[in-house]
């Protein structure tokens, strides 16, 4: 390990020591910390790339170093995720009051989601054209490109489902199969297991009362545990974020980016433009805008460092419940389904314009039919 890598590593456990003795302070929050990770990990990768930007060797040295604290941290919360979700549904529908609403509560989550994403779809259309944005242009642009490829092969495989056969993939045949992750719905699998144990506990207390309570005392405790584990890993988000973002800044090419400058531009554009949509739904419910965004912070910044919607489950879970105060069904649902089939992003955005790119590339006329079924 050449030495300048050490004084790296060293400087970067001196930054997470000074994170530490600020989350000993009781005036500094969640949010303040995960914002000064988030500036002190900018800071720390802009000086690596600058003062070993020929220098390979050590900035690789360094970032194998800084990436145990980024990827562990990724991976504890990939690790709660599913017993997250699991004990949690199953700890709401054994309420009886919440029953009742569970369809209700689905259907307008499904609902929601789905017309964020339509909108997303939409300004993504419309971005690209804007920006007249073209395949062609993409010469540095392999990532783009390749998923562009991604996205017509799961397009191709997707023409062979029909409603039907979809629907049918939403409900698991291996439960144990879905906890490990082992297909793209597998967090949908959770969820329906979830709410059908649930349920299935919940008759059985009315059958006996006395074991219902048992049942009840037992997934509320576990619940307990389960809720504690999420609070242990979610505080160590700052030093994450601290980790994930010397990584992200190390790692940029930055003339691959001038390179793809308009694609760049009318992608964070695109994205404006949803927050703003969001903004606005959530001023038409009546809620506070500004207190809405401090609340949610540390989850947009996890977010958008680590570009992962699965990873931000716990996250976004537990913002939910404790800052938004939200009812525990309402919010893993709402996470579940949108980590999945919500995604405005990845699910909306982002697929649109690069499928408006391609098509124009390839010559196919972009017209009000090519833009409905793409949406």
């Amino acid at each position: 390990m050449p030495t300048l890598a050490i004084v790296n590593v060293a400087l970067f456990a001196g930054l997470l020591g000074v994170l530490y003795q600020f989350g000993q302070r009781e005036n500094w929050t969640l949010s303040r910390r995960v914002l000064l990770g988030l500036i002190g990990g900018t800071v720390f990768g802009f000086i690596l790339s600058a003062a070993y930007g020929d220098n390979q060797a050590v900035l690789d040295s360094t970032l194998e170093w800084t990436n145990i604290v980024g990827s562990s941290y990724v991976s504890l919360l990939r690790m709660i995720i599913m017993p997250l979700i699991l004990i949690t549904m199953i700890a709401a529908v054994i309420k009886v009051d919440e029953i009742k609403s569970l369809g209700k509560i689905g259907g307008t989550v499904v609902s929601v989601l789905i017309i964020t994403t339509v909108i997303a779809a939409l300004v993504g259309v419309g971005i690209a054209l804007l920006f007249n944005l073209n395949a062609a242009d993409l010469g540095a642009g392999a990532r783009e490109l390749a998923r562009a490829e991604v996205l017509e092969a799961r397009r191709a495989a997707g023409a062979d489902y029909s409603v039907i056969g979809t629907l049918t993939n939403l409900v698991p045949n291996n439960i144990f199969a879905d906890l490990a992750g082992s297909r793209p719905l597998s967090i949908i699998g959770v969820v329906v297991f979830g709410l059908l144990f649930g349920i299935a506990a919940a008759l059985v207390g009315e059958e006996n009362p006395e074991r219902g309570e048992q049942i009840r005392s037992f997934i509320d405790t576990t619940q307990a545990v389960v809720m504690r584990l999420v609070k242990i890993v979610i505080s160590l988000t700052p030093y994450g974020v601290l980790a994930l973002m010397t990584r992200v800044i190390v790692t940029t090419d930055g003339s691959a980016i001038l390179n793809l400058i308009s694609f760049v531009v009318a992608s964070y554009i695109a994205i404006a433009i949803m927050f703003v949509v969001h903004t606005v739904l959530i001023g038409l419910f009546g809620g506070n805008i500004r207190s809405y965004f401090q609340k949610v912070w540390p989850v947009l910044t996890f977010a958008f460092v680590t570009r992962s919607s699965a990873a931000t489950i716990p996250l976004t879970i537990r913002a939910q419940i404790e800052e938004l105060n939200v009812p525990a069904p309402i919010a893993n649902i709402a996470a579940s389904f949108g980590a999945t089939i919500g995604q405005n992003g990845c699910a909306g955005l982002y697929p649109a314009m690069l499928a408006v790119m391609v098509a124009a590339s390839g010559g196919t006329e972009i017209s009000f039919e090519f833009v409905i079924s793409l949406v």
